[in-house]
């Protein structure tokens, strides 16, 4: 089985770029904002969400949180499994379990692959690394699809 950064990273032609903080991937999402959340890539069954490093996002040694780490990854594996139609599906999380390898501050990029889409449920793995190339942590997870409802 390959990893996320064995393959080629998704085409970075992002349709949705320059979206307004609280939005990914043209999915309304405050926390997103919250947590300074950044789409760079989507398609293909994959997706690359960048995190700005926040202080008060911080350990007590000013590195990444865990639960900010782990908000990250849970946002870039659910990109990655409405990748092939993300202005038409949101997803729920089921499941998602972490490894955490490595320290890290500044800014975090998380990439992640859909290994299996079903028809409401589907998979997918993904890995933070911080900008210097060190691997941070790891998450495997398991989503439902859910079609978009129009915004009222």
């Amino acid at each position: 089985m390959q990893h996320p950064s064995d393959t080629p990273a998704p085409s970075c032609d992002n349709p949705f770029a320059g979206e307004p903080a609280g939005v990914l991937f043209g999915l309304p999402m405050p926390m997103a904002g919250a947590l300074a959340l950044r789409g760079e890539c989507i398609g293909a069954d994959r997706a690359q969400v960048r995190m700005a490093f926040q202080p008060q996002f911080g350990n007590s040694r000013l590195q990444a949180h865990g639960g900010a780490i782990a908000a990250l990854l849970d946002c870039a594996l659910a990109s990655a499994v409405r990748a092939h139609d993300p202005a038409g599906h949101g997803v729920a999380t089921i499941d998602l379990t972490l490894h955490f390898v490595a320290t890290a501050s500044g800014d975090l990029i998380a990439s992640a692959h859909c290994e299996r889409r079903g028809r409401s449920i589907s998979f997918a793995r993904g890995e933070v690394r911080a900008e210097d190339g060190t691997l941070v942590a790891l998450a495997t997870g398991t989503f439902k699809l859910l079609p978009r409802q129009p915004v009222p």
